[in-house]
Order: structure tokens, then sequence, then C-alpha cells
């Protein structure tokens, strides 16, 4: 069985890395921290589980200090976590394996499934693929002094093995702008990628008008990667409306068909513009698109779940009913709440359709 090393930079993960490292201890052979700075207590708590721990100044790049701690790793394979990220037990099993499998058959890039987002009943809602295990070998760089990256490269192997990102702190920093803001001011030429997440930060921190200029800028790009086009069209898009330039939104949601087929989130994006305007007829047809629209979570796109079920069934509910389609509308209602069972929507429309019922009883 191959010898896998966990390498991790944390900073003031006091809360969470005892979490982490219990999740993951029992699967790997051994675990590297480097801490950039911690005043709390972070390296207590990891002298608890390793004593390979490393001080690495922060310089305000990632991939610096993720480096660094991959240099450390001596297993033939080096592995990824952030500090609030879960291995959950029901993955184990297959991690062991695929460490067996290696020793057999050696992969240089194996890519698993990141769990980023979570509905009401705790079910993964947002997930896509990251690089995660790396053979230990000079190609093995991660790249990007923000949302770095290690680029796949050699054997690339997919697994369906689950890693969970369980964050704690939900205030949105503003550290990764002032990265980018930082590069920008020195003059340093952002490549195709840095653009886009430039242009993402810019969205978060309400800064509508240089988003929309970053992502417009960015869909020219002749190297940017189409899942980041196809993600960039929705915020180009996002941006736009939340500059009341509604039409433009529109027309931009649109263009984005031309670079492949509609995905449930683009769907989903058009069928809401329609759906704001009590558009029923319009809006039912792009939400019921997304009911049957493409997953691209093999190719790396990142995937909200609740567009390929959930929210189309929840908004045709509403759609179906304003158009007096009861029936209808009340199925799509349950299949919603087959999907999330906890939704208080779909108990709302419950509440609401039995109460029509009643009048309509009455009335009759």
């Amino acid at each position: 069985m191959v010898k896998v090393s966990l390498c991790m930079i944390v900073r003031d993960e006091e809360n969470v890395l005892g979490r982490c490292l219990e999740s993951i201890a029992d699967i790997v052979d051994e675990i590297i921290i480097v801490d950039t700075g911690s005043v709390d207590n972070t390296k207590k708590i990891a002298e608890k589980y390793t004593d390979n721990i490393y001080d690495f100044p922060w310089i305000d790049d990632f991939s610096a200090a993720r480096n660094f701690a991959f240099s450390k790793g001596t297993g033939e394979y080096l592995l990824w976590m952030d500090a609030d990220d879960v291995f959950p037990a029901s993955e184990k099993r297959k991690f062991f394996d695929l460490k067996e499998e290696l020793e057999k058959k050696i992969a240089d890039t194996v890519m698993m499934v990141y769990d980023a987002g979570f509905d009401e009943s705790g079910k993964a809602s947002f997930s896509y693929y990251r690089e995660r295990l790396i053979r230990n070998c000079p190609q093995a760089k991660w790249q990007g002094c923000v949302h770095e990256v290690i680029v796949p490269f050699g054997e690339v192997r997919r697994e369906d093995i689950h890693f969970e990102h369980r964050k704690e702190n939900t205030e949105y920093s503003d550290r990764n702008l002032r990265i980018y803001e930082k590069m920008i001011a020195e003059g340093r030429k952002l490549d195709a990628r840095e653009q886009f997440y430039y242009g993402r930060e810019c969205y978060y921190h309400g800064r509508y008008e240089k988003a929309a200029e970053v992502f417009e800028r960015f869909l020219k790009e002749p190297t940017a990667w189409l899942e980041n086009k196809l993600e960039a069209i929705r915020f180009f898009s996002y941006s736009q409306q939340a500059l009341n330039r509604t039409e433009e939104a529109l027309n931009i949601l649109l263009q984005g068909l031309r670079l492949a087929p509609p995905t449930g989130e683009h769907c989903c994006d058009i069928g809401r513009y329609f759906y704001d305007r009590e558009e029923w007829e319009n809006a039912i047809f792009w939400y019921e698109n997304a009911l049957h629209a493409e997953k691209r979570t093999d190719k790396g796109a990142f995937v909200q779940e609740e567009c390929y079920g959930y929210l189309p069934c929840i908004q045709l509910c509403v759609c179906y009913d304003r158009l007096g389609d009861t029936e209808r509308a009340k199925m799509y209602n349950e299949m919603a709440g087959v999907l999330q069972p906890q939704s208080e929507a779909v108990s709302k429309n419950r509440n609401y359709f039995a109460a029509k019922e009643k009048s309509s009883f009455i009335l009759e």
C-alpha cells in the first residue's frame, strides 16, 4: 500500500483543526502542518497528531505556502486539505482501496469530489472535482497566489471519493480581493484563471461595475477554460442585474448558450428572469429543461445540485399554480418534497393547497 502524506497550511484554526485531523488521521501515513502565523492554540492541537510542524512566513501567496508544505512530505503521494475540511467516515474504505490500487497502477493526479455546500437536510448541494491526491514528483507544484491549483498532469484518475468543506466562519473575507489588487498594483498581469476569480471577488464584495468589466474581458480570453467561461457568464449576468440592467443580463445568459448546451444552473437563471416578470409559460419552459440538463460534474464544473431537482420543482409549483393548473403545481411541490423533505417552502405550499381545497369545498 502506498504511503500518503497529508500536507496542510493553517493559521488560527483552533476551532476546526482537531475535527479535520481526527477525520483523516487513521488513513494517512504522515501529517505535515505548516503554520503561517497562528496566535491561537492551532499548533498545540496539531501536536496531538504530528511532530511535523513547520513555520512559514505569510507572503500573500497560498501557492508558496502549499509548495513548502508539499516539500516536507515524504510519501509517494501527497494529499491536501483545508483546516475546515472533513473526511467522512463513509469514504474511508474507498480511500484504503485506492491506496492498494495505486500500489499496482500508478496515477499522477487523482481527482476527488469536493462537497462545498449543503442543504437543510445535510445533503451536498454544491460539489465539484478537485485535484486531491498528487504523486510526489517535480510536477506536483501549486500555482496562483489565490485560489491556487495544481494543474492535473500525467495519468489523471477520477474517484467518487468525497471530501467535505464544513466552513464555520461564514463572514466573507476581503483577503483574496486585497491580494488580487496588490498584484495589479505591482503591475502583474492576471492570467485567465486569475481574472475569473478576481471577477468573482469583485462581485461578492458588491463591486458590480468592476465585476462586469472583468468578466467581459475574461470571456474574450482565448486560453480561458470552458467551465470557467460558463460560470463567468452567470456572474456577468448577476452583475448586470445588480446594476439594474436586466435586459443586458438576459442577453448575456442567452449568448452563453453558444458555448455549450445549457446546464441546470443556466436554465434556472433564465427561468428566474421570466419568473420575476410573471411570464409563467416562458419560465416553465426553462425550469422543465433544468430537470433534464447536463450535469457537468465530470468536467470539473461547479455543480449546484438543487438546480437539477429541487429548485426547478419548487418554482414550477408556483408557475403552474399561477396558470390555474393546481394538480400539476401540487405534483411538482411533492417532487420538491422528495428531494428536500425538510423544506419550509414545500410545507408552506402544502398548507396553501390544503386551504385552497377547503375554501373551494366550502364555496361548492
